[in-house]
Protein backbone atom coordinates (compact mmCIF):
# COMPACT_ATOMS: atom_id res chain seq x y z
CA UNK A 1 0.00 0.00 0.00
CA UNK A 2 1.08 3.17 -0.90
CA UNK A 3 1.93 5.91 2.16
CA UNK A 4 2.73 9.69 2.59
CA UNK A 5 6.05 10.40 0.82
CA UNK A 6 9.08 11.74 3.45
CA UNK A 7 11.04 12.66 0.42
CA UNK A 8 10.35 15.19 -2.37
CA UNK A 9 11.87 13.55 -5.81
CA UNK A 10 11.41 16.15 -8.30
CA UNK A 11 12.37 14.41 -11.16
CA UNK A 12 10.61 11.17 -10.48
CA UNK A 13 7.06 10.26 -12.11
CA UNK A 14 7.13 6.91 -10.48
CA UNK A 15 4.78 6.82 -7.98
CA UNK A 16 1.46 8.35 -7.83
CA UNK A 17 2.37 10.64 -4.61
CA UNK A 18 5.09 12.60 -7.65
CA UNK A 19 2.98 12.19 -10.47
CA UNK A 20 0.10 14.00 -8.35
CA UNK A 21 2.59 16.57 -7.08
CA UNK A 22 3.36 18.21 -10.81
CA UNK A 23 -0.10 17.57 -12.05
CA UNK A 24 -1.28 19.82 -9.16
CA UNK A 25 0.78 22.59 -9.34
CA UNK A 26 0.45 22.33 -13.30
CA UNK A 27 -3.51 22.61 -12.78
CA UNK A 28 -3.22 25.43 -10.67
CA UNK A 29 -0.82 27.00 -12.90
CA UNK A 30 -2.68 27.04 -16.26
CA UNK A 31 -5.81 28.32 -13.94
CA UNK A 32 -3.66 31.05 -13.07
CA UNK A 33 -2.82 31.86 -17.01
CA UNK A 34 -6.40 31.67 -17.68
CA UNK A 35 -7.00 33.77 -14.29
CA UNK A 36 -5.07 36.90 -15.02
CA UNK A 37 -4.36 36.60 -18.66
CA UNK A 38 -6.38 39.87 -19.68
CA UNK A 39 -4.50 41.46 -16.72
CA UNK A 40 -1.26 42.32 -18.95
CA UNK A 41 -3.32 42.73 -22.12
CA UNK A 42 -5.45 45.33 -19.62
CA UNK A 43 -3.83 48.94 -21.50
CA UNK A 44 -5.19 47.52 -25.21
CA UNK A 45 -8.61 46.45 -23.27
CA UNK A 46 -8.96 49.40 -21.65
CA UNK A 47 -8.58 51.95 -24.86
CA UNK A 48 -10.82 49.24 -26.87
CA UNK A 49 -13.81 49.50 -24.06
CA UNK A 50 -13.29 52.89 -23.35
CA UNK A 51 -12.61 52.65 -19.60
CA UNK A 52 -12.32 54.68 -16.92
CA UNK A 53 -9.44 54.10 -13.78
CA UNK A 54 -12.49 53.30 -11.95
CA UNK A 55 -14.01 50.82 -14.18
CA UNK A 56 -10.89 48.98 -14.33
CA UNK A 57 -10.37 49.57 -10.73
CA UNK A 58 -14.12 47.55 -10.41
CA UNK A 59 -12.45 45.04 -13.17
CA UNK A 60 -9.54 44.33 -10.81
CA UNK A 61 -12.18 43.59 -7.83
CA UNK A 62 -14.49 41.60 -9.98
CA UNK A 63 -11.01 39.57 -11.20
CA UNK A 64 -10.85 38.02 -7.33
CA UNK A 65 -14.02 38.56 -5.75
CA UNK A 66 -15.72 35.43 -6.81
CA UNK A 67 -12.92 33.22 -5.82
CA UNK A 68 -13.55 34.03 -2.02
CA UNK A 69 -16.89 32.18 -1.95
CA UNK A 70 -15.53 29.71 -4.66
CA UNK A 71 -12.47 29.20 -2.34
CA UNK A 72 -14.70 28.34 0.79
CA UNK A 73 -17.10 25.85 -1.44
CA UNK A 74 -14.08 24.16 -3.17
CA UNK A 75 -12.46 23.54 -0.07
CA UNK A 76 -15.60 21.86 1.28
CA UNK A 77 -15.71 19.64 -2.44
CA UNK A 78 -12.55 18.52 -1.44
CA UNK A 79 -13.27 16.96 1.93
CA UNK A 80 -16.44 15.53 0.80
CA UNK A 81 -15.92 14.63 -3.22
CA UNK A 82 -11.86 14.25 -3.20
CA UNK A 83 -9.54 16.96 -5.27
CA UNK A 84 -8.89 14.50 -8.25
CA UNK A 85 -13.16 15.04 -8.98
CA UNK A 86 -13.10 18.71 -7.39
CA UNK A 87 -10.02 19.67 -9.71
CA UNK A 88 -11.20 17.94 -13.24
CA UNK A 89 -15.14 19.39 -12.72
CA UNK A 90 -13.26 23.23 -12.16
CA UNK A 91 -11.35 22.93 -15.04
CA UNK A 92 -14.26 22.46 -17.66
CA UNK A 93 -16.94 24.43 -15.84
CA UNK A 94 -13.92 27.31 -15.43
CA UNK A 95 -12.97 27.19 -19.11
CA UNK A 96 -16.12 28.38 -20.19
CA UNK A 97 -15.88 32.28 -19.55
CA UNK A 98 -12.23 31.90 -20.21
CA UNK A 99 -12.88 30.70 -23.99
CA UNK A 100 -16.40 33.09 -23.90
CA UNK A 101 -14.70 36.49 -22.52
CA UNK A 102 -13.82 37.37 -26.26
CA UNK A 103 -17.68 37.79 -27.09
CA UNK A 104 -17.66 41.10 -23.87
CA UNK A 105 -17.80 44.21 -26.14
CA UNK A 106 -18.72 46.60 -23.28
CA UNK A 107 -17.72 47.88 -19.43
CA UNK A 108 -20.48 45.58 -18.49
CA UNK A 109 -20.67 42.25 -20.19
CA UNK A 110 -16.63 42.58 -19.69
CA UNK A 111 -16.95 43.11 -16.34
CA UNK A 112 -19.28 40.13 -15.62
CA UNK A 113 -17.20 37.74 -17.92
CA UNK A 114 -14.20 38.87 -15.03
CA UNK A 115 -16.10 37.97 -12.28
CA UNK A 116 -17.27 34.42 -13.68
CA UNK A 117 -13.28 33.76 -14.40
CA UNK A 118 -12.55 34.53 -11.16
CA UNK A 119 -14.07 31.23 -9.79
CA UNK A 120 -11.17 29.53 -11.26
CA UNK A 121 -8.78 30.79 -9.14
CA UNK A 122 -10.54 28.41 -6.70
CA UNK A 123 -7.90 25.74 -7.86
CA UNK A 124 -5.68 27.02 -5.39
CA UNK A 125 -6.92 24.96 -2.36
CA UNK A 126 -7.35 22.27 -4.59
CA UNK A 127 -3.48 21.86 -5.46
CA UNK A 128 -2.62 23.00 -1.40
CA UNK A 129 -5.25 20.08 -0.22
CA UNK A 130 -3.99 17.64 -2.63
CA UNK A 131 -0.77 18.06 -1.97
CA UNK A 132 -0.71 17.70 1.87
CA UNK A 133 -2.20 14.30 1.09
CA UNK A 134 0.37 13.08 -0.58
CA UNK A 135 3.43 14.10 1.74
CA UNK A 136 4.43 13.53 5.21
CA UNK A 137 3.89 15.93 7.98
CA UNK A 138 7.73 16.76 8.20
CA UNK A 139 7.72 17.96 4.35
CA UNK A 140 4.04 19.29 4.63
CA UNK A 141 5.05 22.93 4.05
CA UNK A 142 7.38 22.52 2.16
CA UNK A 143 5.82 20.55 -0.59
CA UNK A 144 2.57 22.61 -0.76
CA UNK A 145 5.17 25.95 -0.95
CA UNK A 146 6.43 24.16 -3.98
CA UNK A 147 3.28 23.17 -5.72
CA UNK A 148 1.75 26.45 -4.40
CA UNK A 149 5.02 28.83 -5.92
CA UNK A 150 4.74 26.84 -9.40
CA UNK A 151 1.38 27.83 -9.38
CA UNK A 152 1.73 31.07 -8.95
CA UNK A 153 4.48 31.19 -11.84
CA UNK A 154 1.51 31.11 -13.96
CA UNK A 155 1.06 35.00 -12.92
CA UNK A 156 4.51 35.76 -14.35
CA UNK A 157 4.36 33.82 -17.44
CA UNK A 158 1.25 35.20 -18.06
CA UNK A 159 2.48 38.63 -18.47
CA UNK A 160 5.38 38.28 -19.98
CA UNK A 161 3.80 35.23 -22.87
CA UNK A 162 -0.06 36.72 -23.14
CA UNK A 163 1.55 40.13 -24.35
CA UNK A 164 3.55 38.13 -27.16
CA UNK A 165 0.48 36.09 -28.24
CA UNK A 166 -1.34 39.40 -29.05
CA UNK A 167 1.68 40.61 -30.74
CA UNK A 168 1.59 37.57 -32.66
CA UNK A 169 -2.21 37.53 -33.65
CA UNK A 170 -1.84 40.85 -34.48
CA UNK A 171 0.82 40.19 -36.88
CA UNK A 172 -1.64 37.87 -38.82
CA UNK A 173 -3.53 40.81 -39.92
CA UNK A 174 -5.99 41.27 -36.89
CA UNK A 175 -6.73 44.42 -34.91
CA UNK A 176 -6.29 44.92 -31.56
CA UNK A 177 -9.59 44.93 -30.72
CA UNK A 178 -10.05 41.22 -32.51
CA UNK A 179 -6.28 39.59 -31.11
CA UNK A 180 -7.24 39.84 -27.06
CA UNK A 181 -10.23 38.16 -27.70
CA UNK A 182 -8.19 35.28 -29.43
CA UNK A 183 -5.46 35.30 -26.86
CA UNK A 184 -7.64 33.95 -24.48
CA UNK A 185 -8.41 30.89 -26.56
CA UNK A 186 -4.72 29.45 -25.31
CA UNK A 187 -5.57 29.37 -21.64
CA UNK A 188 -9.05 27.89 -22.13
CA UNK A 189 -7.33 24.85 -24.20
CA UNK A 190 -4.45 24.67 -21.50
CA UNK A 191 -6.92 23.86 -19.05
CA UNK A 192 -9.04 21.57 -20.97
CA UNK A 193 -5.72 19.45 -21.70
CA UNK A 194 -4.74 19.98 -18.07
CA UNK A 195 -8.63 18.73 -16.73
CA UNK A 196 -7.80 15.27 -19.07
CA UNK A 197 -4.10 14.74 -17.44
CA UNK A 198 -5.88 15.64 -13.97
CA UNK A 199 -8.57 12.86 -14.23
CA UNK A 200 -6.15 10.38 -16.33
CA UNK A 201 -2.57 10.12 -13.87
CA UNK A 202 -4.09 11.36 -10.52
CA UNK A 203 -5.16 9.82 -7.44
CA UNK A 204 -6.86 11.75 -4.32
CA UNK A 205 -4.51 9.99 -1.79
CA UNK A 206 -1.58 7.65 -1.62
CA UNK A 207 -4.24 4.44 -1.11
CA UNK A 208 -6.38 5.17 -3.72
CA UNK A 209 -9.87 7.52 -4.81
CA UNK A 210 -12.05 8.68 -1.92
CA UNK A 211 -14.85 6.52 -3.38
CA UNK A 212 -12.11 3.40 -3.34
CA UNK A 213 -11.59 3.42 0.23
CA UNK A 214 -14.60 5.40 1.66
CA UNK A 215 -12.86 8.40 2.25
CA UNK A 216 -16.26 10.15 1.88
CA UNK A 217 -17.74 8.49 5.33
CA UNK A 218 -14.47 9.13 7.19
CA UNK A 219 -14.46 13.10 6.53
CA UNK A 220 -17.40 13.32 8.56
CA UNK A 221 -19.71 16.29 8.61
CA UNK A 222 -18.64 19.69 8.39
CA UNK A 223 -17.29 20.93 11.80
CA UNK A 224 -17.78 24.79 11.91
CA UNK A 225 -16.08 25.03 15.41
CA UNK A 226 -12.93 25.22 13.68
CA UNK A 227 -14.66 28.52 12.94
CA UNK A 228 -14.08 29.63 16.41
CA UNK A 229 -9.97 29.36 16.19
CA UNK A 230 -8.16 32.84 16.10
CA UNK A 231 -5.55 30.91 14.59
CA UNK A 232 -7.32 30.63 11.40
CA UNK A 233 -8.57 34.28 11.33
CA UNK A 234 -4.86 35.38 12.05
CA UNK A 235 -3.78 32.74 8.83
CA UNK A 236 -6.49 34.53 7.05
CA UNK A 237 -5.70 37.72 7.62
CA UNK A 238 -2.13 37.25 6.82
CA UNK A 239 -2.49 35.39 3.28
CA UNK A 240 -4.94 38.35 3.06
CA UNK A 241 -1.84 40.36 3.46
CA UNK A 242 0.79 38.35 1.24
CA UNK A 243 -1.43 36.72 -1.52
CA UNK A 244 -3.87 39.73 -1.33
CA UNK A 245 -1.06 41.81 -2.26
CA UNK A 246 0.09 39.35 -5.38
CA UNK A 247 -2.28 39.41 -6.97
CA UNK A 248 -3.47 43.07 -6.53
CA UNK A 249 0.37 43.51 -7.84
CA UNK A 250 -0.79 40.92 -11.00
CA UNK A 251 -3.64 43.24 -11.88
CA UNK A 252 -2.02 46.40 -11.35
CA UNK A 253 1.47 46.30 -12.61
CA UNK A 254 1.40 46.57 -16.13
CA UNK A 255 -0.72 49.71 -15.95
CA UNK A 256 1.44 51.36 -13.31
CA UNK A 257 4.30 50.67 -15.01
CA UNK A 258 2.73 52.18 -18.44
CA UNK A 259 1.21 55.17 -17.04
CA UNK A 260 4.23 56.02 -14.63
CA UNK A 261 6.98 55.09 -16.49
CA UNK A 262 5.75 55.68 -20.11
CA UNK A 263 6.62 52.27 -21.11
CA UNK A 264 4.72 50.28 -23.59
CA UNK A 265 2.32 47.02 -23.13
CA UNK A 266 5.24 44.05 -23.97
CA UNK A 267 7.81 45.89 -21.96
CA UNK A 268 5.28 46.60 -19.00
CA UNK A 269 4.18 42.90 -19.29
CA UNK A 270 7.79 41.54 -19.12
CA UNK A 271 8.64 43.26 -15.67
CA UNK A 272 5.06 42.56 -14.14
CA UNK A 273 6.28 38.77 -15.31
CA UNK A 274 9.13 39.21 -13.61
CA UNK A 275 7.08 39.52 -10.15
CA UNK A 276 5.07 36.62 -11.01
CA UNK A 277 8.55 34.85 -12.11
CA UNK A 278 10.05 34.88 -8.59
CA UNK A 279 7.69 32.00 -7.94
CA UNK A 280 9.68 30.04 -9.15
CA UNK A 281 11.95 30.21 -6.17
CA UNK A 282 10.82 32.24 -3.36
CA UNK A 283 7.20 30.41 -2.44
CA UNK A 284 9.55 27.72 -2.33
CA UNK A 285 11.72 29.05 0.00
CA UNK A 286 9.20 30.23 2.51
CA UNK A 287 7.86 26.23 3.06
CA UNK A 288 11.60 25.13 3.58
CA UNK A 289 12.32 27.42 6.11
CA UNK A 290 9.19 27.19 7.51
CA UNK A 291 9.67 23.30 7.97
CA UNK A 292 13.16 23.98 9.21
CA UNK A 293 12.16 26.69 11.70
CA UNK A 294 9.28 24.28 12.84
CA UNK A 295 11.15 21.27 13.50
CA UNK A 296 13.64 23.25 15.76
CA UNK A 297 10.89 25.56 17.63
CA UNK A 298 7.66 24.02 16.95
CA UNK A 299 4.41 26.14 15.49
CA UNK A 300 5.52 29.54 17.72
CA UNK A 301 8.56 29.49 15.39
CA UNK A 302 6.53 29.27 12.42
CA UNK A 303 4.33 31.81 13.19
CA UNK A 304 7.74 34.30 14.10
CA UNK A 305 8.90 33.46 10.67
CA UNK A 306 5.61 34.29 9.44
CA UNK A 307 5.45 37.67 11.27
CA UNK A 308 8.47 38.68 10.11
CA UNK A 309 7.96 37.92 6.27
CA UNK A 310 5.39 40.49 6.66
CA UNK A 311 7.18 42.87 8.23
CA UNK A 312 9.83 43.05 5.24
CA UNK A 313 7.11 42.94 2.66
CA UNK A 314 5.55 45.88 4.25
CA UNK A 315 8.90 47.66 4.29
CA UNK A 316 9.40 46.84 0.41
CA UNK A 317 5.86 48.19 -0.61
CA UNK A 318 7.10 51.29 1.32
CA UNK A 319 10.28 51.54 -0.55
CA UNK A 320 8.42 50.41 -3.78
CA UNK A 321 6.21 53.57 -3.26
CA UNK A 322 9.05 55.81 -3.11
CA UNK A 323 11.00 54.68 -6.25
CA UNK A 324 11.83 57.83 -8.11
CA UNK A 325 12.99 55.96 -11.13
CA UNK A 326 12.64 52.65 -12.76
CA UNK A 327 15.67 50.87 -12.09
CA UNK A 328 15.12 51.72 -8.42
CA UNK A 329 11.16 50.76 -8.87
CA UNK A 330 12.63 47.33 -10.20
CA UNK A 331 14.99 47.09 -7.66
CA UNK A 332 12.01 47.31 -4.94
CA UNK A 333 9.40 45.33 -6.61
CA UNK A 334 12.32 42.07 -6.29
CA UNK A 335 12.45 43.22 -2.73
CA UNK A 336 9.52 43.10 -1.88
CA UNK A 337 8.27 40.51 -3.81
CA UNK A 338 10.59 37.88 -2.07
CA UNK A 339 9.66 38.62 1.40
CA UNK A 340 5.34 38.56 0.10
CA UNK A 341 6.26 35.11 -1.61
CA UNK A 342 8.09 33.82 0.89
CA UNK A 343 5.45 34.79 3.18
CA UNK A 344 2.81 32.80 1.11
CA UNK A 345 4.69 29.76 1.37
CA UNK A 346 5.07 30.32 5.51
CA UNK A 347 1.47 30.42 6.03
CA UNK A 348 0.57 27.09 4.28
CA UNK A 349 3.90 25.72 6.16
CA UNK A 350 1.66 26.44 9.16
CA UNK A 351 -1.98 25.98 7.55
CA UNK A 352 -2.22 21.75 7.13
CA UNK A 353 -1.72 21.53 11.02
CA UNK A 354 -4.12 23.60 12.40
CA UNK A 355 -7.38 21.29 11.54
CA UNK A 356 -6.34 18.24 9.77
CA UNK A 357 -9.84 16.58 9.59
CA UNK A 358 -11.44 19.51 8.06
CA UNK A 359 -8.00 20.28 6.31
CA UNK A 360 -10.11 21.15 2.89
CA UNK A 361 -12.45 23.45 4.76
CA UNK A 362 -9.19 25.56 7.06
CA UNK A 363 -7.41 25.57 3.31
CA UNK A 364 -10.96 26.86 1.99
CA UNK A 365 -10.75 29.83 4.82
CA UNK A 366 -7.15 30.70 5.08
CA UNK A 367 -7.08 30.73 0.72
CA UNK A 368 -10.38 32.78 0.94
CA UNK A 369 -8.54 35.56 3.01
CA UNK A 370 -6.05 35.60 0.00
CA UNK A 371 -8.55 37.06 -2.57
CA UNK A 372 -10.64 39.09 0.23
CA UNK A 373 -7.58 40.84 0.88
CA UNK A 374 -6.97 41.74 -2.62
CA UNK A 375 -10.93 42.60 -3.40
CA UNK A 376 -10.34 45.33 -1.01
CA UNK A 377 -7.21 46.36 -1.84
CA UNK A 378 -8.46 46.74 -5.67
CA UNK A 379 -10.75 49.65 -3.78
CA UNK A 380 -7.62 51.85 -3.57
CA UNK A 381 -6.93 51.34 -7.13
CA UNK A 382 -9.91 52.18 -8.29
CA UNK A 383 -10.34 55.70 -6.39
CA UNK A 384 -10.12 58.65 -8.75
CA UNK A 385 -8.74 60.93 -5.71
CA UNK A 386 -5.80 58.40 -4.57
CA UNK A 387 -3.09 57.62 -7.04
CA UNK A 388 -1.26 54.53 -7.34
CA UNK A 389 2.04 55.37 -5.82
CA UNK A 390 -0.30 56.58 -2.41
CA UNK A 391 -2.14 53.19 -2.93
CA UNK A 392 1.46 51.45 -2.48
CA UNK A 393 2.42 53.63 0.76
CA UNK A 394 -0.68 52.92 2.27
CA UNK A 395 -1.13 48.92 1.34
CA UNK A 396 2.58 49.43 2.93
CA UNK A 397 1.33 50.57 6.26
CA UNK A 398 -1.31 47.70 6.50
CA UNK A 399 1.19 44.77 5.73
CA UNK A 400 3.64 45.92 8.88
CA UNK A 401 0.78 46.46 11.69
CA UNK A 402 -0.53 42.74 10.27
CA UNK A 403 2.76 41.62 10.63
CA UNK A 404 2.79 42.73 14.47
CA UNK A 405 -0.48 41.28 14.81
CA UNK A 406 0.82 37.78 13.52
CA UNK A 407 4.20 37.85 15.52
CA UNK A 408 2.12 38.36 18.82
CA UNK A 409 -0.31 35.00 17.63
CA UNK A 410 0.44 32.16 19.69
CA UNK A 411 0.11 29.20 16.60
CA UNK A 412 0.63 25.95 19.09
CA UNK A 413 -2.51 24.40 19.48
CA UNK A 414 -4.34 24.60 22.99
CA UNK A 415 -4.74 21.58 24.96
CA UNK A 416 -8.12 20.60 26.07
CA UNK A 417 -9.28 21.18 29.46
CA UNK A 418 -10.62 17.32 29.20
CA UNK A 419 -7.04 16.21 27.99
CA UNK A 420 -5.40 18.17 30.89
CA UNK A 421 -8.13 16.34 33.99
CA UNK A 422 -7.08 13.04 32.16
CA UNK A 423 -3.52 13.40 32.35
CA UNK A 424 -3.18 14.36 35.63
CA UNK A 425 -5.44 11.48 36.85
CA UNK A 426 -3.18 9.32 34.83
CA UNK A 427 -0.18 10.73 36.70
Amino acid sequence: MSAQLDKIKLFSLNSVQMRTFHITWLMFFVCFFGWFGLAPLMPTIREDLGLSKSQVGNIMIASVSGTIIARLIIGRLCDRWGPRKTAVRLLIAGSLPVFLVGLADNYTTFLLFRLAISVIGASFVVTQFHTGLMFAPSIKGTANAITGGWGNLGGGVTNMVMPLIFAAIVGFGFTKSEAWRYAMIVPGVMMLVVAWLYYKFTKDTPEGNFDEINQRKIAGPTDWSVLKEWRIWALTLAYGMCFGMEITFDNVASLHFVDTFGLDQAIAGFLAGIFGFMNIFARALGGIVSDKVGAKHGMRGKGRLLGFMLLGEGVGLLWFAHAGSLGLAIICMLSFALFLKMANGATFGIVPFINEKNGGLVSGIVGAGGNLGGMLFGFLFKSESITYIQAFQYLGVIVIIVSVIIMVTRFVKPVPASDIRTAAVAS
